[in-house]
């Protein structure tokens, strides 16, 4: 029997924020894979190492969780205004299924940095020394974004002294700003309510806010199912009753929120909406073993991914978070004590993240303008994937 060989498509292997991803030039991938759908799925699938009924991806480049299980496709944008396109696909673990309903907002931090040294970015506009302002088309959400990279010798900035909780070692600070991520095509809060009662069969009545910023988002008390808000990974990823009582959760919010017209089609939505719980300020050891004091933060949360609670915080979710935050009234916004903010620094599993918003009320409808923060990048590895050429014909 004859077997089909290897192809080599180059990629950069890069740590972004908390997560890490395989990142292409689009204009790099076989013809076949640069357009959206079946072909390119099949290939970031292989790449990834899924579906792996493992659970470990072994046999490709994922890191068998929410947050190494990524791939971001860039191309330069045609775009009047925007340097470059960024295009991500959340790679399931377990199931032949890429989620393109959502962006990544950790991995964000290195798109910028990819666009310039892959030249994506026009070399007018890169300083010898100083910052480059890279402007992010997002595609999977329609959205802009502004990444301020660091230059050094003409070349990206990836050492440096910022520390990120949740990633080990100190790297160079990119700032973020995510510009008027609410969603276009609905009102922030799609039930038209700050908070709601939201029954959910089998789990019971819950208080949630449902905002669409930066990602869809169902934020619920902590107390309100059983939790204190302080718990690390173990407490619930261990315990397969609550996964499943969250997953529930979010499969009824989807629907509700009108992202899904039934409950069995959150199913090939993994990706979105996220859960999320809020409580506020306590102290708690973080899984590095830092102590978070409760004077340091203005609530903690702890959010889901991918069926999940994540290690740290998705980027995306902390734009929620800090929209929430600032609209009086949200379960977020009480967790941190209520009233009128800019910014909010909150607790996570790794420690905490200080995030800002812009929102006003405008035309009887909230509206979030601007929401910022730093985050930071690292290549890891470069070169090319190899995958079995029979990928390209699923």
């Amino acid at each position: 029997m004859t077997f089909a060989p290897q192809i080599k498509i180059p990629a950069t292997y890069i740590r972004g924020g908390t997560s890490k991803g395989v990142f292409f030039n689009l204009t790099d991938l076989p013809e076949a894979a640069q357009q959206p759908g079946p072909v390119r799925d099949a290939l970031l699938l292989r790449v990834i190492g899924s579906p792996d009924p493992y659970g470990k991806q072994t046999d490709g480049m994922g890191g068998a969780t929410s947050s190494t299980s990524k791939t971001v496709i860039l191309s330069k944008s045609e775009r009047e205004g925007f340097d470059v396109d960024y295009l991500f696909g959340q790679v399931a673990i377990n199931k032949p299924f890429v989620d393109w309903s959502g962006n990544c907002g950790n991995l964000t931090a290195a798109v910028g940095a990819f666009a310039i040294s892959n030249g994506l970015v026009d070399k007018d506009s890169i300083p010898h020394n100083g910052i480059v302002t890279v402007k992010i088309w997002q595609v999977n959400i329609g959205k802009s974004i502004i990444a301020k990279v660091p230059v050094t010798n003409g070349e990206v900035q990836e050492t440096g002294d910022f520390e990120l909780d949740g990633v080990t070692f100190p790297a160079a600070e990119v700032e973020i700003a995510f510009v008027d991520p609410a969603d276009d095509d609905g009102a922030m809060f799609p039930t038209g309510n700050v908070v709601d009662d939201f029954h959910v069969p089998g789990v019971g009545s819950l208080r949630a806010t449902m905002i669409n910023a930066g990602i869809p988002t169902i934020f619920i008390d902590a107390e309100s199912c059983g939790y204190s808000g302080t718990e690390l990974q173990d407490a619930i990823n261990s315990d397969e009753k609550a996964l499943a009582m969250f997953e529930t959760i979010r499969a009824h919010g989807a629907v509700k929120m009108g992202l899904i017209g039934h409950i069995d089609e959150a199913a090939t939505r993994q990706h979105t909406p996220k859960v999320a719980f809020v409580s506020p300020p306590a102290d708690y050891t973080a899984s590095s073993g830092k102590h978070i004091a409760k004077q340091d933060i203005d609530l903690n949360v702890r959010a889901l991914s991918m069926g999940k609670l994540h290690h740290a915080m998705m980027g995306t979710a902390a734009v929620s978070i800090a929209t929430a935050a600032c609209i009086p009234g949200t379960l977020v916004n009480e967790a941190a004590g209520g009233g009128e903010r800019s910014q909010v620094v909150f607790g996570h599993p790794s420690g905490t993240l200080k995030v800002g918003a812009q929102a006003e009320y405008h035309h009887g409808r909230w509206q979030v303008k601007k929401v910022i923060m730093s985050r930071s990048a690292r290549v890891l590895m470069e070169g090319w994937v190899r995958v079995p050429a029979d990928v390209l014909t699923p």
